[in-house]
């Protein structure tokens, strides 16, 4: 049990996929936490993601590197079109806000319904996968896979990137404001319009990129996305509404909890363990493992 535990297979393993979990979690929260919407179809972007890494290679030979650019455009401008045409009015109108969270959780859930039979139908249930940057790289005990430690590279860059951004940039600093305090962030002349089309734009971007990173190591079908939400629900509640430094701490917790337990254990008990953390986080620290208790608005 201890070469287990400390195995570097194992810890790289544990970082890939802490990463995978922190960039689809930044885009939930971005959503989340500029209009308190529950996106419950944000793993549905994972797996559009990867399936059109996954045509784009096996159709056209293009790498799903240079793909990802365009990936992230088609998904940003999905979420410009579905904040436009199905959520704008609304967060206008206000008797919706009320019943903000209710009315968009049952609309996702629509949009995700939606989303994985109609992949289902066109492309088929079955599972789908390529082989790319497969070539074993080891880093002294450690044997690695070229196409895991691309999407590792990459899936932190972005993270770096996004976050600096919303650290550093004005825009950035104007998203942040919109989550910590709403009317605060209008008074002092914030976009709010501008902001949320942005933040949809950023949020399912993200998420597609993601997907396309995934689908360089494992297979993509119509019901994959899913375990990907939940996933992200779980980083943000650990992690903290709004705080990005807390959602990859946690997004790092739950990748390290979900490899250990698995390796430990097995294959049966991811979903136990990943649900388990969720629940044990809401009962005992709602607020989050990194977050603070939140005022009432």
């Amino acid at each position: 049990m201890l070469d287990t535990l400390l195995s570097g297979q194992l810890l790289f393993a544990a970082l890939a996929i802490s990463a995978t979990y922190a960039l689809v979690a930044l885009g939930l929260n971005l959503v989340y936490g500029t209009m308190r919407l529950l996106n419950v179809a944000h793993g549905d972007l994972v797996m559009l993601g990867g399936y059109a890494a996954f045509w784009a290679f096996s159709s056209a030979g293009i790498s799903p590197l240079l793909t990802l650019i365009a990936v992230a455009a088609a998904a940003a401008a999905l979420g410009m079109l579905a904040y436009r045409g199905l959520f704008r009015g609304l967060l206008a109108s206000q008797r919706a806000v009320a019943r903000l969270e209710s009315n968009s959780l049952l609309l996702f859930f629509g949009l995700s319904i939606i989303i994985q039979n109609t992949v289902s139908l066109a492309l088929s249930a079955t599972p789908r996968g390529y082989e790319y940057l497969s070539n074993v790289v080891r880093l002294g005990n450690v044997a690695l896979t070229g196409n895991r430690l691309a999407a590792l590279a990459i899936a932190v860059a972005l993270l770096a990137a996004i976050s600096l951004f919303l650290r550093m940039h004005l825009f950035g600093l104007a998203m942040r404001a919109l989550i910590e305090h709403r009317e605060a962030a209008a008074v002092v002349g914030v976009d709010i319009e501008r902001v949320q089309l942005a933040s949809f734009g950023l949020g399912f971007g993200t998420a597609a990129v993601a997907g396309a990173l995934v689908s360089m190591t494992e297979q993509v079908s119509p019901f994959m996305g899913f375990p990907f939400t939940i996933a992200a629900f779980v980083v943000i509640i650990m992690g903290g509404l709004g705080r990005i430094g807390g959602g990859i701490a946690a997004a790092l917790v739950l990748g390290v909890i979900e490899t250990y337990g698995v390796a430990l254990t097995s294959a049966s008990w991811r979903s136990v363990l990943l649900y388990g953390v969720f629940v044990l986080v809401l009962m005992f620290r709602p607020q989050g493992l990194f977050g603070r208790r939140a005022a009432v608005r």
